[in-house]
């Protein structure tokens, strides 16, 4: 054989062999994406009443959103308060794995996790839009992550009320005084702050707040605001309603993610997840923002006397609440960081607002 019929007889071998090596690589190929796709069943336990407006109901939209996109590879049973779990115990039950997600609000860990109070509301602090741009695009979801890392949690935002109102008032508060000795149930920093001029503050969950209202066991009580507060009646167990709401200028809502169970989604469901929580912080602030409006209405019509803080009680809540965030903030480097970012981007954002938002307001 001549060498041109070498080479010849060379190349033929060599386009066989790729030949048979393109077509085991194809039935490879075949058989990996004819494997019937993996499908995961989550539970979600919550800290809200079961289908309570704005709060639970949220929770229940999420699992069908995320069962919706994922075309039921991933479904979520959802559990109220209680159900498998006590409302104040959703992130224990979420680090242990006993559930793969919870839904609730960061400053109810505050006993296991002090820096978890800067992640639902600061006195006086960030705006739900400022918030959200701070933890989406500033330092704040990375902070977060750092807190929750050592128990095998992920927080991700889930939803947010908006700006509440300042709580139910079984006497009016007319000064610095009628805040002493007062019994109201106040979570967080604002709970805090009300204990330092005098009042005794305490952390009840949500499905209890109008019977200790209504027996007498507190004197008044912050809840959320008018969509939330109606649904629970609280105006029949309280006449006075105060704003503003300085202890919760906005509201995260948080979904508690098992790391554990996170890291054993594939990609795209991770993403749908991921997705589909941001939708459902939009949904909820539109929920209450429209809710609010008809909710407010209809408690004047029921006789709510609507009242204003005292300028006085106000700047003395503001002083207190500097004073309670630096001591937060110097209880730890990570409880600094946060603090300094928070406080950076609040600096930062105010000018804007204050020729837009503010200066709309104050005018329409």
């Amino acid at each position: 054989m001549n060498r041109r019929n070498l080479l010849g007889a060379a190349v033929a071998l060599l386009a066989t062999m790729g030949l048979a090596g393109c077509k085991e690589e194809a039935k490879a190929t075949t058989a990996e994406t004819s494997k019937p796709a993996q499908s995961f069943h989550w539970k979600m336990v919550t800290a809200w009443p079961k289908n309570y407006p704005g709060l639970g109901t949220a929770a229940e939209r999420l699992a069908e959103r995320v069962a919706t996109m994922s075309n039921g590879r991933l479904s979520i049973k959802v559990y109220a308060a209680g159900e498998l779990v006590p409302a104040l115990e959703v992130f224990d039950a979420v680090s242990r794995g006993t559930a793969e997600l919870g839904h609730g609000a960061a400053y109810y860990w505050k006993g296991k996790v002090p820096a978890a109070q800067f992640f639902t509301a600061v006195p006086f602090g960030l705006s739900a839009s400022e918030m959200n741009a701070w933890l989406s695009k500033g330092d704040g979801q990375k902070l977060w992550d750092e807190a929750y890392a050592p128990y095998g949690v992920k927080p991700m935002v889930v939803g947010n009320t908006g700006m509440q109102m300042g709580g139910w008032y079984n006497k009016e508060i007319n000064s610095l005084d009628d805040l002493k000795g007062l019994k109201i149930r106040m979570p967080g920093l604002g709970g805090e702050v009300l204990s330092r001029l005098g009042a005794t503050t305490v952390n009840l969950p949500g499905g209890e707040v109008f019977t200790a209202l209504e027996t007498g066991a507190i004197d008044a009580t912050d809840w959320v605001s008018p969509y939330n507060d109606l649904a629970f009646g609280l105006n029949k167990s309280a006449k006075y309603y105060y704003f503003p709401g300085w202890q919760e200028p906005q509201a995260v809502l948080e979904l508690l993610v098992n790391q554990k169970a996170l890291d054993s989604l594939p990609q795209d469901l991770r993403a749908i997840l991921t997705e589909a929580t941001l939708a459902a912080n939009q949904d909820m602030m539109d929920d209450y923002v429209y809710h609010n409006a008809t909710a407010l209405v209809e408690l004047k019509k029921q006789g709510t006397e609507l009242k204003r803080f005292p300028d006085e009680v106000l700047a003395a809540m503001k002083q207190q609440s500097s004073a309670v965030l630096d001591e937060l903030a110097g209880q730890s480097e990570l409880n600094t960081r946060i603090w300094n970012s928070m406080k950076a981007f609040q600096e930062q954002v105010t000018p804007m607002h204050e020729v837009s938002e503010k200066e709309l307001y104050n005018w329409r």
